[in-house]
This record gives C-alpha cells, sequence and structure tokens, in this order.
C-alpha cells in the first residue's frame, strides 16, 4: 500500500497540539481560559481611549474589532475540534455576537491534519472485530479529505460496490467531554455576568451545542439521517442521496455509497461539463424549500462542499451529522407568524415571537415593537422579487442583537442555509432570486394553513377573516372588561407611563444630590483632619484625610458618568 499521511501537518505544515489521541485536562483547562481571558482583556481594551495610539476613533476600534474577530477564528482552529463545531456553530448567530465575530467564523475552514492509517486499521478492528482486508477487497490509505471530526477514505467492498468510508478522529468523545466541561464553567459566568448575562440564555445555548457536537459524532445517528433524507427524496429524480451500508456503519465508522460528481460552487467546471447553471441554481433553492416546508427535516449545513452535481444533472448530497427538524407544532407558529407579518401587525408578530420562544417577555418591550414595526414597513413597501434572503436575515439579527431575542437553532440554521444558498445560486445565475423561487412555496404554505392567499385578491376570503378576528375579539371582549373592573375595584390595578426624558431627568437629580453628598462629606472631613492636625493628633488627622481623599475619588468618577450619560443624549 502507499505511504500513510502524516499525522502531524497540514498542507501548511502547521503543526496541533490537540491532535493527538489523549488529552490533559490540566493542559486543556489553561489553554481554554486562557483565551477566555485573552478575549475579556481585549473587550476591555476596545473602549480605553488610551489604549490608541493617537486617540481613539471610530476607524481604529473597527479596525482591531476586525483584528480581534481574526484571531478568534485562528485560536479557534488552534485550539481544535470542539471549538471548530463551535465557531461554525457561532457563525450562525448573529442575533447573539458581533457581525465582525460572526463574518470572520463563518470562514472558518475546517481542513485540519489526517491522522495515520495505522490508527484507522485500529479504529475499524475495535469496532468490527476485522481487519480491513477482510472487510474490504481494497482501501485507500491516503483520505480523500480530513475534517475536524473524521476523515473520508475510498474503497470497495469484497461484493464490488464503490464506496467511501468515513472515520472518527480517534480521542474525539474524550476531547468534546474534557472541553465541554470547562465550557460549561464559561458559560454559567458569562450567565451571571452583570452585563453579557442580561437577556441572554448562556446556559440554554451550551446544552444546545452540547445536543448538536454529541450528535454529530455519532455516526449512528448520521447513517439513520441519511436514511430520511434518501426517503424523503426518493421520488424526486432531480435529486440524489448516497445510500448507507449498514452492515459497515458502527458509532465511529460510516460506510456509505460512492457517489461522485462536481462541487457545485465550481460554476466553469460545470459550464464544461454541459450543465444548466440556471436550473440548477433552481433546484438548488427547490431542494431546500422541500426539505424546510413539506418534510420538516432539512440539511442544517448545506454549504457548497456538501453539495455536487452529477453529470446527469442530478443534485448529489453529502454529510448528514447536522440536521434540523421542524415540528407540526413550531411549523402552526410560525405560519401564524408570516400572516402577522403581512398583514404588518408588529404587535402580533411580538407576541407571536413570545410564543415560538424567540423574544423573552421582558416588563418594556415598546423599543422592541417599534424595531420590528419599522422594519415591516420597510420590508413590505418592496416587491416579493426584490427582497433577499441575506438583507432580510441581516435586518432581523441587527434588530435581534443586543435584544431580548433568543433564535432557537433551527431559525438560525434556515436563515443561514438559505442565504448560503442564495450566494450559490447568483454564483450559478446572476439573476437568480431566491424569493422569487420561494413565491409560489410560500402560496403553498399559506393555503395549507387554511391561510387566505394575499395574491389571489379573494374579497370574500378577506372579508371572512376579518369578520372572524372581529368576532373572536366580540366575544372576549364582556369578560376583559369584567376582569379590568375587578382588578379597579380590588385596588390591584395599576397604571405605569414611561418617559425616557422624564427618567432621565430624575436620574440626573438623583446623581447630583449624591455628589453634593459627596462634596459635604469631603469637606467636613478636611476640617475634621485640619483640627487633629493642629492639635498634633497626626494618625487619626491621617485617617480623616484619607477618608476625605477616598470621598473625593467617588465624587470625581461619579462626575465621569455624568459627563458620559450627557453625551449619549
Amino acid at each position: 500500500m502507499s505511504t500513510p499521511i502524516s499525522a502531524s501537518l497540514t498542507p501548511t505544515g502547521k503543526s496541533y497540539r490537540w491532535n493527538r489521541e489523549r488529552y490533559s485536562k490540566t493542559r486543556r483547562f489553561f489553554d481554554i481560559w486562557f483565551f477566555v481571558w485573552r478575549f475579556l482583556f481585549g473587550r476591555w481594551l476596545l473602549t480605553k481611549s488610551w489604549s490608541y495610539w493617537g486617540g481613539m476613533t471610530d476607524a481604529k476600534r473597527a479596525a482591531r474589532r476586525r483584528a480581534q474577530a481574526i484571531w478568534i477564528r485562528e485560536t479557534f482552529l488552534d485550539l481544535g475540534p470542539t471549538f471548530i463545531k463551535l465557531g461554525q456553530l457561532f457563525s450562525t448567530r448573529a442575533d447573539l455576537f458581533p457581525s465582525e465575530y460572526v463574518e470572520e467564523l463563518s470562514k472558518l475552514q475546517d481542513r485540519v491534519p489526517a491522522f495515520s492509517y495505522e490508527l484507522v486499521e485500529k479504529i475499524i478492528y475495535e469496532d468490527f472485530g476485522r481487519h480491513i482486508p477482510e472487510l474490504f477487497r481494497s482501501f485507500d490509505p491516503i483520505p480523500m479529505a480530513a475534517a475536524s471530526l473524521g476523515q473520508v477514505h475510498k474503497a470497495q467492498l469484497l461484493s464490488g460496490e464503490e464506496v467511501v468510508v468515513k472515520v472518527q478522529r480517534p480521542g474525539l468523545r474524550q476531547l468534546f467531554d474534557i472541553d465541554l466541561a470547562i465550557l460549561k464553567g464559561i458559560a454559567q459566568y458569562f450567565q451571571n455576568h452583570p452585563k453579557w448575562g442580561q437577556g441572554r440564555d448562556w446556559m440554554g445555548i451550551y446544552d444546545e451545542c452540547c445536543r448538536i457536537l454529541y450528535e454529530e459524532i455519532d455516526y449512528l445517528n448520521e447513517g439513520r439521517n441519511a436514511d430520511t433524507f434518501r426517503r424523503n427524496f426518493r421520488d424526486r429524480e432531480w435529486a440524489c442521496v448516497p445510500r448507507v451500508y449498514w452492515r459497515y456503519t458502527s458509532r465511529r465508522v460510516l460506510t456509505l455509497e460512492y457517489l461522485p460528481g462536481i462541487k457545485i460552487s465550481h460554476y466553469e467546471a460545470l459550464e464544461a461539463a454541459g450543465l444548466d447553471r440556471k436550473r440548477l441554481a433552481e433546484l438548488g433553492a427547490k431542494a431546500y424549500l422541500y426539505q424546510v416546508l413539506n418534510d420538516g427535516f432539512f440539511h442544517a449545513d448545506p454549504h457548497p462542499g456538501n453539495i455536487a452535481v452529477s453529470p446527469n444533472g442530478q443534485l448529489i448530497f453529502y454529510d448528514f451529522g447536522m440536521m434540523g427538524r421542524i415540528q407540526p407544532v413550531t411549523r402552526d407558529k410560525l405560519l401564524k407568524t408570516f400572516l402577522s407579518i403581512a398583514q404588518r401587525d408588529a404587535e402580533q408578530v411580538v407576541q407571536c415571537l413570545v410564543e415560538l420562544g424567540a423574544l423573552v417577555p421582558t416588563g418594556d418591550l415598546g423599543p422592541v415593537r417599534r424595531s420590528i414595526q419599522y422594519l415591516l414597513d420597510n420590508f413590505m413597501n418592496q416587491s416579493f422579487e426584490a427582497q433577499s434572503v441575506a438583507q432580510i436575515s441581516d435586518d432581523l439579527y441587527e434588530i435581534a442583537y443586543d435584544q431580548p431575542f433568543r433564535f432557537p437553532a433551527t431559525f438560525t440554521f434556515v436563515m443561514r442555509a438559505f442565504s448560503t444558498l442564495e450566494g450559490v445560486g447568483k454564483g450559478l445565475d446572476k439573476d437568480f432570486n431566491f424569493m422569487q423561487v420561494a413565491q409560489p412555496f410560500a402560496t403553498e404554505l399559506m393555503t395549507n394553513g387554511n391561510f387566505p392567499d394575499p395574491s389571489n385578491g379573494s374579497l370574500f376570503s378577506e372579508l371572512s377573516r376579518q369578520a372572524a378576528q372581529v368576532g373572536s375579539s366580540a366575544i372576549g371582549l364582556p369578560r376583559r372588561l369584567e376582569e379590568v373592573l375587578d382588578k379597579l375595584e380590588n385596588g390591584d390595578l395599576r397604571l405605569r407611563v414611561r418617559s425616557s426624558e422624564s427618567d432621565r431627568i430624575l436620574r440626573r437629580l438623583s446623581n447630583i444630590n449624591l455628589g453634593l453628598n459627596y462634596v459635604v462629606l469631603i469637606g467636613s472631613f478636611s476640617l475634621v483632619a485640619t483640627i487633629l492636625l493642629v492639635n498634633q493628633y497626626l494618625l487619626l488627622a491621617g485617617v480623616a484625610a484619607a477618608l476625605a481623599v477616598w470621598f473625593g475619588l467617588l465624587y470625581w468618577r461619579l462626575m465621569l458618568k455624568l459627563d458620559k450619560y450627557e453625551k449619549m443624549f
């Protein structure tokens, strides 16, 4: 057989400490927390004007944020598989992280060093109790591709079928156990942080990441996903999904049918093969819309490397480790949300988002409601064909960032997939528009949900809907009035009026009052220190002087805070 590929070097010759079978908990703890503290220190320096040579400007801050985002991406690669997968998950969470971080993490390439053929033989023997020559007629020792979780080898079964064998990286589960235990402490730290913990369920995000990561390293689960995906597309001749060979599959080894094709983003190769690029762009969008809207089971990572095209123009799908599911109850809530968006009803949209768990019901949702109304007014004024998935998702995330939104992973996976496929479609066909392809599916969705189709112009259906809505409100009105009257009689009715201007003035008066108290204390302790010093009580005089200096520092800090607050308004 050929000489095995090096287990310690990437194509660029870089080595990684994590590329091993066993891991030190102490070393991983130090490496991960060292990264966290460097990150926190960098974030702290970001707002300090004295840390900028020649003074702080918006351009310098933006450049430093970009540099920090690049450093995070490179450090995630150095920290290994757990952080590579987390970086790919975080690249979908523009509602949680600044845009610079999301943009850089989306560039995180899952190209890492391969492990040796000897380890491949060892894993296969441990899982099947038989050596490679007993299972395969031929087995290429040099992998076709190597990623953070495993690598793929081309092989041939004893029965003659051409297959690809995906073998998991040695010690991967142990690494996940160590890293995720450390990350739990980090998530708890951020959850309890006075600034970053507000409106963010970091422990919920941690639990979700754990579930996704452990599912992805279970190759039996990936095999079941591939089988389900294949069944869903069995009646669509334009799509092709490899079959699973279960006799040669275990938790760490997955054997699939070998289906070669042209990568969908290799536009020149597709052109040279005589394939219709416009048709392929439409099929890519059509395939994903079928997954999301019809099947409720979709590929959560449809990047160009996971989609190929056969010589006869069929779409070929690879890698089924990360899949998403949309439950029927969630689909009903989404339908209700779509209807509220179509009616430009920001109040109802907010309520739907709360029911979906995408919005945390805080004490005052007024700013969120106004932001959504602004988005609806601008979004709905455009023609359907002129709308872009990437633009819509960017607008949503811009509203969501630093607001009490918690988009579920399913939502962010769908939006990222739509944006990715829109980019691939535009590469295949410069006139491609994802929303235009999606229009008939959206119409079908509204119809299946028993909602009126706004495009059919049916006056009767619209009047029926409005009458039903008014009737429902009228039936519930007496009960609501009775509840209000009961609260009024019992003294439980409270009226709360908020004014940002009055809040600001009251806060300023409170701070000024506190400042006057500091001035009185500074003067008092200074006078006491002077009297004690004159009477030669040096120790007591020093204590009084120290207290005067302490209250002086507090006063100075309060004045800086007041000045900063005034500049904000």
